[in-house]
């Protein structure tokens, strides 16, 4: 008897693309399959942290529906906690399956009749990956949940409060990676610089423990919060195993809609700890709430010109999207007009695209690129600045680690040709 064939489509951030492998991992009666229209069974593990998203992913199903009609369709991820009741209802999916269940997900998607298996938010993993399906860097999750309550956002509510990993699991998960030829390991978690705080740890302890494994080249860290890059943290910022790039999430630069946002951070704070990371080689990103309730012109002028005088290279900008039960919803403040919000997010993503440009053309030479895959005939990977690199050769590189003594800086990625 021919056994499932399996498809995962997840969406959203590197949390959830962990998931999808500890799901892929757990699966011993059913068969991965590449494509969703030859799957009796479709895991969409789903993202909600914007209307935008849970719009996404209501698309994908009813698109699913549409082109392979008979497979059937289970809800995972953060999307199953806050719309899994509806989609069931509506008879969109066939099942929904919360974060805690994953590693059940083999018994799970057995069953002939439809479920509704949510479980809770105070579940810790325990799978060890050994293999990443079709990635050649390592997604590893260190903790889960979130303790900030930033008024916009709905994750702590999906995801559960901040809680840490087994240190010893962590490092038997890379020990066990490296040794399969991972190279690069990313950080992930839903506040990942909380990690280790309820264990008598810290990030840092974790990164100096991790840097000792055998075949570790290179370790990025996932968004980490401006109060957490502390002291104990710096001492690393010069070590040759970190990556030369830091996603620091400040969501606005007016110290007014910080407050309102019921954010920790403040600008000038934050703009000190920019230049100081910037002066010791880093690139720099963040992430940026736009259209926020009370974000009026004054507050998105100033907003503008403190933004102009960071040190930014990258940025993850989104236009505020309410988000049912959370606190802004409830705020009196206007909200600035879907078309307002719209060219403010065009500006502040411009103004960084140029800062990016402009790193770029100081950051041209002994670069080291992880190709990770090939596209319509060039090999494509970042650099240690998580700049992406297209990479013209002769030989196959995909997998391979090169350094390039120089590139050409392109408007959006930069360009090399390697030779051995």
């Amino acid at each position: 008897m021919s056994r499932e064939k399996v498809y995962f489509k997840t969406f959203g951030c590197r949390t959830n693309q962990f998931d999808t492998q500890v799901m892929m991992s757990r699966l011993e009666d059913f068969e991965l399959c590449a494509s969703e229209l030859e799957a009796d069974v479709v895991v969409v593990n789903s993202c909600t942290v914007t209307n935008g998203a849970d719009a996404t992913v209501r698309g994908y199903i009813n698109a699913l529906k549409r082109k392979n009609p008979e497979a059937r369709v289970v809800l995972a991820g953060c999307g199953a906690h806050s719309k899994g009741e509806e989609l069931l209802r509506q008879r969109k999916v066939h099942g929904v399956m919360g974060h805690s269940e994953k590693e059940r997900i083999n018994e799970i998607l057995q069953r002939p009749e439809g479920f509704y298996e949510i479980g809770d938010l105070k579940h810790i993993d325990q799978t060890v990956v050994s293999e990443f399906v079709g990635k050649s860097r390592a997604f590893i999750k260190i903790q889960e949940g979130c303790d900030f309550r930033c008024s916009y956002c709905i994750i702590p509510f999906v995801r559960g409060d901040a809680r840490s990993h087994d240190e010893e699991q962590i490092l038997e998960q890379v020990r066990r990676l490296a040794a399969n030829g991972f190279g690069e390991f990313i950080l992930t978690g839903t506040n990942v610089g909380s990690y280790g705080r309820e264990r008598g740890s810290s990030m840092a302890r974790l990164l100096k423990r991790l840097s000792m494994i055998r075949g570790v080249r290179r370790i990025r860290i996932g968004s980490m919060e401006p109060i957490q890059i502390d002291a104990e943290f710096k001492e690393l910022l010069n070590e040759p195993w970190m990556a030369k790039h830091l996603h620091i999430a400040l969501q606005h630069t007016s110290d007014r809609m910080l407050e309102l946002m019921n954010r920790r951070n403040r600008y000038p704070e934050d703009r000190a700890l920019f230049e100081e990371l910037a002066e010791a080689g880093y690139a720099l990103g963040t992430d940026f709430i736009v259209g926020h309730p009370g974000e009026g012109e004054a507050e998105w002028r100033q907003a503008i010109e403190r933004v102009e005088a960071l040190p930014l290279t990258h940025l993850h900008a989104f236009t505020y999207s309410p988000r049912e039960g959370t606190a802004s919803t409830a705020l009196k403040e206007p909200t600035p007009r879907g078309d307002i919000a719209k060219a403010r997010h065009r500006e502040l993503t411009e103004i960084v695209r140029h800062k990016n440009l402009a790193f770029r053309h100081r950051h041209d030479r002994d670069l080291t690129v992880l190709v990770e895959q090939e596209h319509e005939g060039s090999y494509l990977g970042y650099d240690q600045y998580y700049n992406r690199v297209r990479i013209k050769s002769d030989e196959d590189l995909s997998g391979s680690w090169v350094l390039l003594n120089e590139v050409t800086v392109g408007e959006r990625e930069n360009h090399a040709f390697f030779a051995f």
